[in-house]
């Protein structure tokens, strides 16, 4: 459970606010290798009350930053597709086969990406599409499923993510997936830590402020897995929800397991509307 300290975490909350001071996000266009232009800003979800207008994190970042986004050979994220491709097409396991085998080229699972969290109704539960491609190894490959946010799996994710760039992120939140979405939901506003600091605090309410030397976006996730210049890899969107979690000094879930499920549904839907992006380039 996450563990929280009101005396520490409201005077460290005060001190947040102290230090937060106003930069706009740029106004400017992400037109993917000069041809495919993507949504980066747009009318907020219904179910986003809070916010008027959606705005990807690209729109946060600096002007070095964001053009080498724009270009895929100078997008360092690139060369871990690269390293997918050779995985997709890869037999591997009991059954000899590759992700080929099932599913021809990686473009033809365009559409696949902005659909996910889902409901997977032939197991009952809400899916990732990490759990998805796990599944796909044990199941059918009859190969070991990946580690949750291992260097394979958020290699594997990317490709997934680069084939479906441009196309509009449509996670449901109703029907069988609406429980979890709500349990979601509530992770996103509870505050934790000994910071006493929320989701919401830092995304929702002061998105678009500089802290410290970071500019706060609105912690959307259509362009997962992101391309961090701190630490030079690719990062997975649990992976960065454990990051968060951690920075309110609290104790943390595990990638893969039911809380950060569920908070990815919720934020993912958050987002609905921006177009897909990754691998992007942050900070």
């Amino acid at each position: 459970m996450m563990k929280t300290i009101s005396a520490i975490g409201g005077a460290a909350a005060l001190a947040l606010s102290a230090a937060v001071v106003t930069a706009d996000p740029v106004d400017d266009t992400l037109i993917l290798n000069e041809e495919l232009e993507l949504v980066t800003r747009t009318t907020a979800p219904a179910h986003v009350e809070e916010l008027d207008e959606v705005l990807s994190g690209w729109l946060f970042r600096g002007t070095e930053t964001r053009a080498m986004q724009a270009d895929d050979f100078d997008n360092p994220g690139m060369i871990f597709v690269e390293k997918a491709l050779e995985a997709w097409d890869t037999a591997e396991g009991s059954e000899g086969k590759s992700c080929a085998s099932c599913h021809d080229a990686a473009e033809t699972m365009a559409g696949v990406r902005p659909v996910y969290p889902k409901w997977n109704e032939a197991a009952g539960e809400v899916r990732t599409l990490e759990m998805q491609v796990n599944d796909c190894r044990t199941s059918r490959m009859g190969a070991e499923a990946w580690k949750y946010a291992g260097g394979d799996m958020v290699n594997m994710i990317a490709l997934l993510s680069s084939v479906s760039r441009g196309l509009p992120v449509n996670v449901a939140i109703d029907g069988p997936v609406q429980s979890m979405w709500e349990q979601g939901k509530e992770l996103y506003y509870t505050r934790t830590g000994q910071l006493e600091l929320s989701c919401a605090n830092c995304h929702e309410e002061n998105n678009g402020n500089m802290i410290r030397a970071d500019h706060l976006s609105q912690g959307q996730i259509n362009g997962f897995p992101v391309y961090r210049l701190k630490n030079t890899k690719l990062n997975a969107v649990h992976s960065r929800f454990k990051g968060c979690i951690r920075d309110t000094r609290a104790e943390t879930y595990s990638p893969g397991s039911p809380e950060f499920v569920a908070l990815e549904l919720y934020v993912g839907s958050r987002g609905n509307g921006l177009s897909v992006e990754g691998p992007s380039v942050r900070n």
